[in-house]
């Protein structure tokens, strides 16, 4: 009985023995660690996450989507070009373009497309202001940056606003017409405004700045006011039939540069003296068809610089997205005044050729 008794214990202690052994593996660390190596692994797994907020590594790729209004405007071309080259210095930035083609509704199923892609960051130069608030509110809303670029929203759903100040400009270029018109002897003096796009912000702000710019002059009339889009081919029929009603004009007041020019094309079709006639444009591109060298030419008697912004916007998105910096809300790009006197010493300041 006692054999029997020693041999049970033997057995029971046996199996005790296994079970501790059996569950030793869940709590020793992997094979090839040292002792502690599991905690001190887990210890700094949770030291990285709170030292990031919870977040991933940082990202080392930043997709841009650019929605343009038009590319049938030279300057939104030349705006366009200015983002691609300097995105192109920072290898960590890639940047899709889109083109609105002045259509509201394509513009924003664009910027719904880019919300879809992923991107990192918008930057829009709305076709208008009121079609498109929408659709940047819901890229800002879901945490999406964006740079607004030339045309402005409506509110504040948007991180910031690049763009020179179109009533300024508008104020600058009525003045000059108010001196001019007193220099001339031209009383009264007739001038013919053409637009650009109505409901677009730059149209109302420079055509309220004009206004502003020639109240010191009474002798200054506004005798007709129509857009044409922007858009040199659209702005010739339309001048056209400016001039044939209006066959009395002393100042062509367009709202930029390729209608100005397509005004220069009416007068002369309508046997007008050019010489008599003071032709202002706005935007001043360096380019051998762009405004400085129309002034450079004498096509147009005036023009102001209208910098797109390209490159600043591409400054701040790097900013932004890499440097986590904080932006202003809105950056004021400067302007000058070309003529005559100074067109060839813009024309190189601003990289032309």
């Amino acid at each position: 009985m006692r054999r029997l008794l020693t041999l049970a214990l033997i057995v029971l202690a046996s199996l005790l023995f296994s079970a501790c052994t059996a569950v030793a593996p869940a709590t020793t660390a992997p094979s090839g660690a040292a002792a502690g190596d599991t905690a001190t692994a887990t210890a700094t797994e949770e030291a990285t996450t709170a030292a990031s907020g919870g977040e991933a590594a940082a990202k080392d790729k930043f997709l841009i989507g650019m929605s343009q209004a038009n590319k049938g405007e030279p300057w939104r071309q030349a705006m366009n070009d200015q983002i691609a080259a300097a995105a192109a210095q920072y290898p960590e930035l890639e940047v899709v373009f889109a083109d609105a083609a002045q259509n509201n509704a394509k513009q924003v199923a664009d910027v719904e497309n880019f919300i879809q892609q992923g991107i990192d960051l918008l930057i829009i130069s709305p076709n208008e202001a009121a079609p498109l608030t929408d659709v940047v509110a819901k890229a800002y809303d879901q945490g999406i940056p964006v740079i607004v670029l030339d045309r402005k929203v409506n509110g504040e759903k948007f991180t910031m606003w690049i763009g020179a100040d179109n009533q300024l400009i508008g104020k600058k270029a009525g003045e000059f017409i108010g001196q001019w018109c007193k220099d001339n002897s031209h009383t009264p003096c007739n001038v013919i405004e053409i637009r650009g796009l109505e409901g677009a912000t730059p149209a109302k702000e420079r055509g309220d700045g004009f206004r502003e710019g020639i109240a010191g002059n009474p002798d200054v009339k506004i005798i007709a006011s129509q857009n044409a889009d922007w858009l040199r081919e659209k702005a010739i029929p339309v001048s056209q039939a400016m001039f044939q009603a209006n066959p009395d004009v002393n100042v062509v007041y367009a709202h930029n540069d390729p209608m100005g020019e397509a005004a220069v094309i009416s007068a002369q079709n309508a046997g007008l003296d050019l010489s008599k006639i003071a032709f202002v444009g706005i935007d001043a591109l360096p380019t051998p068809d762009g405004g400085i060298k129309s002034v450079m030419d004498g096509r147009l008697t005036v023009t102001y610089v209208y910098p797109t912004g390209g490159a600043q916007a591409i400054d701040w998105a790097r900013k932004i997205l890499e440097d986590k910096e904080e932006p202003p809300k809105t950056v004021v790009l400067e302007t000058e005044q070309v003529d005559s006197t100074n067109a060839a010493d813009l024309y190189t300041k601003y990289g032309g050729k």
